[in-house]
């Protein structure tokens, strides 16, 4: 559980991204786990930086188990994987069908380990259940690099790779609360994905503590379940429910296509909304200024990217870019910014499509 005390460290932490995207308006994404750890943290990407070290080095074999591409965001963290292998022409990957299913997840790093790879990418389509193969990956001397769902133990992995799902609830509540500053009884709404996830649960604690820094709360809440129809469905049910509100936070843009079909069948516009995850399509939205959507708060979609940038990294014993300590860190946590009009041309780039 986070203290209090806790809790407004990450606060005051995710607000810090959050104020410095605001602050570029006046100028210019799992399963995360709240324990306090002793391994080293990074936060921002790591593929850039990882991917601009000079020269070649020894070739390498990675293997990538990702996950099946049936949500954009999915799709988008297999065909940035595969991208960033292409890069090095001292990188041969290996990339396994892309999977929901446990067990063949598990065959496909048995596999893996079989082959005598170096290195091992995996975004696990379930953390506790691919704990055990990934851990018998370690113990072949084959490290691992685990992206956006955790394994249950430490010795499963060499490198942590996380979105800030906490961190993204913060930043949309951060970025609700200087909308609204001057409106103390505003009526807040959000729709969540799927309530039974930790990673939604974490999303909501992250977008109510923020909102209680400046005495706002949810008023309305729905969850849905990550697609289209699924958004569409809950908010109806939310507008119907509701005839005034002053802002909603979506946390996840491709359930928000379907969250905005329904405010425009219902011809409703007297609240803003921001989005989460970082769609293409919602970041065309916010550019074109048409719609309620104003914001979307990142949450990467290049993570196995980072992946497997690190995993050439740490097959080939090199250094983290930027530190000056040796060697590669063993948890990273991403940051979640917040994209407004004003600065959207700075992430179209990693946009992914719904």
């Amino acid at each position: 559980m986070i203290t209090s005390r806790t809790r407004r460290m990450r606060i005051m932490a995710a607000s810090g991204a959050s104020v410095a995207a605001l602050a570029l308006v006046a100028g210019c994404s799992s399963d995360s786990s709240d324990d306090a750890s002793t391994a080293p943290e990074a936060t921002g990407s790591m593929a850039a930086e990882a991917g601009a070290e000079a020269g070649t080095g020894e070739t390498v074999v990675i293997g990538f188990s990702g996950p099946a591409a049936d949500h954009g965001w999915l799709g988008a963290i297999n065909s940035a994987a595969i991208a960033e292998g292409e890069k090095y022409d001292d990188v041969e990957l290996r990339v396994s069908e892309g999977t929901n299913d446990a067990n063949l997840q598990i065959s496909q790093i048995e596999t893996f380990i079989n082959d005598g790879v170096d290195a091992i990418v995996l975004l696990p389509t379930d953390g506790a259940a691919l704990t055990e193969a990934a851990t018998k990956a370690m113990a072949a001397g084959i490290p691992v690099i685990n992206v956006d769902r955790e394994f249950s133990s430490t010795d499963a992995s060499r490198v942590t790779i996380l979105g800030d799902n906490y961190g993204m609830g913060v930043s949309a509540g951060s970025y609700v609360c200087a909308e609204l500053s001057d409106n103390p009884d505003a009526v807040v709404a959000e729709i969540a994905g799927i309530d039974s996830l930790p990673l939604t649960q974490d999303r909501s604690a992250g977008f109510a503590d923020a909102l209680a820094e400046c005495g706002l709360d949810v008023d309305a809440r729905v969850a849905a379940d990550f697609t289209i129809a699924g958004g569409q469905e809950v908010t109806e049910q939310l507008l119907s429910a509701n005839p005034q509100i002053d802002a909603i936070w979506n946390h996840d843009d491709d359930q928000g296509i379907g969250v905005l079909a329904a405010i425009d069948q219902a011809g409703r516009d007297e609240f803003f909304m921001v989005g989460g995850a970082g769609s293409l399509n919602a970041m065309n939205a916010i550019q074109a200024d048409d719609s309620v959507l104003k914001a979307t708060v990142i949450y990467p979609s290049t993570q196995a990217a980072d992946g497997i940038a690190l995993a050439r990294l740490v097959a080939q014993g090199g250094n983290m870019p930027g530190l000056a300590s040796a060697g590669v860190p063993v948890r990273i946590v991403l940051d979640a910014p917040v994209v407004t009009k004003e600065n959207v041309e700075n992430y179209l780039d990693i946009g992914f499509e719904s």
